[in-house]
């Protein structure tokens, strides 16, 4: 006679799991399926624990992507109310060139984070419209006010939609944290860490060319090597 299979023993279900632990895999998961298909049985199953246990830190999976905006968003938009402080001595150019270098800083290695909010705005962000709307009102409502000095000051088109200048700035700088390190060895034979900053100077150069009021006179800081 066969020898009967022992019982599976299971060892003890986790009763805590670190919330950051949470949010790293509702991450995953959402910059994957979105947010309207994700479910908080996918996320626990990318977190390896119960589905219980989210439920201690976290209402559902609205309240997930919530604290996933907030802990990324913040600091990119005080340092952006610093950039547009009336009291930040440099010039418009200079400040235009730092904020495509604040987003560069915050979202360079968040390639999640970036697939996530970028899905949820072309799907429409169906339910998390406001969560979206309340969180990036700070960022647009800085480099608004940047484009809004440089136009006061004379250095930048008077008849510029600032709304629309800042989301083309900021679009690109997204468009090139996402394709530039994906297609530079292929097609300009250049590593990543090479291609990125000759990228983005060069969308600068041709942004500045098109809302300057003098896109001739030379930029006030060197280009890049």
């Amino acid at each position: 006679m066969p020898t009967p299979t022992p019982p599976r023993i299971r060892g003890p279900k986790a009763v805590k799991i670190d919330p950051k632990l949470l949010l790293e895999a509702a991450l995953v998961v959402f910059s994957r399926d979105g947010l309207q298909s994700a479910s908080m049985r996918a996320i626990a199953r990318e977190a390896g624990c119960d589905p219980s246990l989210i439920y201690y830190h976290f209402a559902n999976k609205e309240t997930m992507f919530r604290a996933l905006l907030e802990d990324r968003i913040p600091p990119l938009v005080e340092s952006l109310r610093q950039l547009a402080d009336p009291g930040d001595p440099r010039s418009i150019p200079e400040k235009l060139w730092a904020i495509q270098g604040i987003f560069h800083a915050h979202f360079q290695s968040s390639g999640g984070f970036r697939a996530m909010v970028r899905g949820e705005m072309v799907r429409g962000a169906g339910g998390i419209k406001e969560i979206l709307t309340e969180q990036l009102a700070g960022a647009q409502k800085a480099i608004r006010t940047v484009i809004e000095q440089g136009m006061r000051q004379g250095d930048l088109r008077s008849d510029l939609k600032p709304f629309l200048v800042a989301f083309f700035l900021v679009r690109m700088e997204f468009e090139i944290l996402d394709l530039v390190p994906a297609l530079s060895l292929a097609m300009a034979g250049m590593a990543p860490e090479a291609a990125v900053p000759m990228a983005e100077w060069t969308w600068f150069q041709l942004f500045w060319r098109g809302v300057a009021t003098r896109p001739d006179d030379p930029l006030p800081f060197p280009p890049l090597p």
